[in-house]
């Protein structure tokens, strides 16, 4: 059998209940960059769509089209990856809204949907310290003008205004946060204030709830990932288990079936995975199968959890990254097609 990434949908529709409930009365918008966290975004989208989730964050528009693809037409999808003029177009054509950081991407959408005889929707992004793209504090004034102006032609709705923050300190995000709303005054002041502020990803969100807007963009806490070197999050768990099989008993040790080859960082040997005796240390990886200390009774066929949500003894995704200076989803994203994705409940 091939290795296997089994999805609870149960336990993911508890993540997003716990996380809604915790950022209230700001809006959940579920983030699903990255194939939504390695999880799979057609599962992730049908599923939150059940929990009635409304606003989704697919970063790029690729993705964007997919999941309106698979949501419909009844939910709000924000891409905010810099994008062709050909992308725009499918955009404007599927109803997305986009996040604008430059005054150039601005003058871009603002030509595709007069060309296309449609009105885009707009999220303006202020640069908050972290500059990561975003219009500059000095040039914002000239951005907001410029997107009313196209307002007034009946080409843009400027209907949010958004940043990302470093999350690096409070003291920074305090910082970030004054300039933020900075922003948001200077577009309250040309006209109607828009519908959606969201300045806060998963961690600020969970954490810092004076820093949240009216809308807040969360993707790896709804899967269950907590931050690298952060603390559990309360009503949280990891919604994926990566179980490979027994393929030979030798000396005592396990062979299973996973090696590097299909994702599994070879520098993650000596971590703890779990076994139908509880907790064992992965000797070894290699590239097509890695070796675990054996368990009394260990059998050809016997599946082992090489990160989940603690149920046989196996660490969490994060536990893992930790132990290579990363983050969860880098271990959850690496994982090749060969591993299958597999709905459990």
């Amino acid at each position: 059998m091939r290795p296997e990434l089994r999805l609870s949908s149960s336990a993911f529709r508890a993540n997003v209940e716990a996380v809604r409930s915790r950022v209230a009365p700001s809006a959940l918008m579920l983030v699903l960059k990255d194939d939504a966290y390695g999880h799979g975004l057609s599962w992730a989208v049908e599923t939150a769509v059940e929990a009635g989730i409304g606003w989704f964050g697919s970063y790029d528009i690729r993705s964007g089209i997919a999941t309106r693809r698979v949501a419909g037409g009844d939910v709000r999808i924000f891409a905010w990856a810099t994008s062709s003029d050909e992308e725009i177009d499918d955009a404007l054509l599927q109803d997305i809204d986009l996040g604008v950081g430059t005054i150039d991407y601005l003058r871009r959408i603002v030509s595709r949907a007069e060309a296309l005889g449609a009105r885009a929707r707009v999220h303006l992004k202020i640069d908050t310290g972290l500059h990561r793209n975003g219009v500059l504090p000095e040039d914002w004034e000239s951005a907001v003008a410029e997107a009313r102006r196209a307002e007034r032609s009946g080409l843009l709705v400027l209907d949010g205004v958004w940043s990302h923050i470093a999350e690096a300190s409070d003291a920074d995000d305090d910082i970030a946060q004054a300039a933020f709303l900075d922003a948001v005054r200077i577009v309250g002041e040309s006209g109607p204030m828009p519908d959606a502020l969201h300045l806060t990803a998963s961690a600020a969100s969970w954490w810092r709830p004076e820093l949240r807007g009216n809308v807040s963009r969360i993707g790896a806490f709804c899967y269950g990932i907590r931050s690298a070197d952060g603390p559990e999050i309360e009503g949280v768990r990891p919604v994926a288990t990566l179980v490979a099989e027994v393929t030979e008993i030798a000396d005592g040790d396990a062979t299973i079936d996973m090696g590097s080859f299909d994702g599994l960082p070879s520098t993650l040997s000596g971590a703890h995975v779990g076994t139908p005796d509880g907790a064992r240390v992965l000797r070894s990886i290699g590239p097509t199968t890695s070796v675990v200390h054996g368990w009394p009774g260990a059998r050809i066929g016997d599946e082992v959890a090489l990160f989940g949500p603690g149920d046989r003894g196996e660490t969490s995704a994060t536990t893992l990254a930790e132990r290579i200076d990363t983050v969860g989803e880098e271990i959850l994203t690496r994982l090749t097609p060969r591993v299958r994705r597999v709905v459990v409940d």
